[in-house]
């Protein structure tokens, strides 16, 4: 079925019209597709091929919702558009799952952190979330993606592909292979972290990009958090390790200069100051301790993880270019090697 007649198809099953609407996508994120509705909503497409059981995701984010109704009555939580049949997704010819939600006028995403009040602010927004969902009973949610952010997974996975990949690829990857693996001692850290049982499960956003919080128009306030695929049990280091990837160098991860990627000491210290400000009282001690491995952890494995794509002939993420997951996976090693000097790690 063609994507225009999809959706025309979709909009219908909760009483919608598309030819009443302006429809255009509106971000180019590496999974979903998402699209606005104008006026008044956002259509989003999950992609079937990484959330293997949509459902989960919903009914994750129903219970969540009720914890919040519970625990913050005036906590601004983005719920999906029931579907005229009360369904939270609809499902499309081809097994796509699709949800609809209401678009929240005078708000923006932004795709880069320009100073330290939007840093303070997100990292606050994420760690609200956390914190509210803190006493949530962790066995009523689901894992949307199994291992998801399981370090451990994540180095087996790029062996593997090492093993089965191109000689092409293989040759083009090998300097960045190296370096990758001169990294590896993070595995180990990250196992023992876990097995120390200090570290506890709680309910994560487990993707926490700057352009996963709505700002109000022209402030640096949030209004809420937004793409709750992820939310789901998880390690805090998740949440605090992935803003500290996205939040502080001023260029982004598709950027192919790398001499444009540093680490902003006073975006970094914001991230932390935001985060504590909700989480501080809820993190035990030694947790607190391990504060600075997660930016260097969640670094390194979406880095891998790229690398691991570009070897298997690019099958995970969306690409524009041939060697985009290489130059990916490269601009996350410079990071990394940034973040390592910058905690002494």
């Amino acid at each position: 079925m063609e994507l225009g007649s999809t959706i025309s198809a979709i909009l219908s099953a909760y009483g919608l019209d598309a030819e009443q609407f302006s429809i255009h996508r509106i971000n180019s994120g590496h999974i979903n597709y998402t699209f606005k509705v104008e006026p008044g909503y956002v259509l989003q497409r999950i992609n079937k091929n990484v959330f293997l059981d949509p459902l989960i995701l919903a009914k994750n984010l129903q219970r969540a919702s009720a914890e919040l109704k519970r625990k913050a009555p005036d906590y601004l939580f983005l719920n999906v558009i029931q579907s005229l049949k009360g369904e939270d997704l609809v499902f499309d010819e081809e097994g796509y799952p699709w949800r609809l939600f209401p678009y929240i006028e005078d708000t923006v995403t932004i795709n880069e952190v320009d100073n330290s009040r939007q840093a303070f602010a997100a990292a606050k927004a994420f760690g609200r979330l956390s914190r509210l969902l803190s006493e949530s009973k962790i066995n009523e949610f689901k894992e949307t993606i199994p291992r998801f952010h399981d370090l451990t997974l994540r180095y087996e996975h790029f062996e593997h592909a090492l093993e089965k990949a191109s000689a092409e690829r293989i040759e083009k990857s090998h300097d960045l292979c190296l370096g990758y693996k001169r990294f590896s001692y993070l595995v180990t850290k990250y196992q023992e972290l876990i097995a120390s049982n200090h570290m506890q499960l709680r309910i994560t956003h487990n993707d926490t990009k700057i352009n996963n919080v709505l700002f109000k128009k022209n402030t640096d306030e949030v209004v809420c958090v937004i793409d709750l695929d992820t939310l789901m049990p998880g390690y805090f280091i998740y949440d605090l390790g992935d803003m500290v990837r996205t939040f502080v160098s001023p260029a982004s991860e598709e950027e192919t200069d790398v001499t444009k990627i540093e680490v902003r000491s006073a975006i970094y210290q914001s991230i932390l100051d935001g985060y504590l400000s909700e989480m501080k009282d809820v993190l035990s001690p030694e947790e607190q301790a391990a504060i600075p491995l997660a930016g260097l952890m969640m670094t390194f494995m979406i880095g891998l993880r790229f690398l691991t794509d570009y070897l298997n002939e690019d099958v995970y993420y969306q690409t524009a270019y041939l060697d985009q997951n290489l130059n990916r996976a490269a601009n996350q090693f410079y990071l990394l090697e940034k973040l390592a000097s910058h905690t002494n790690l």
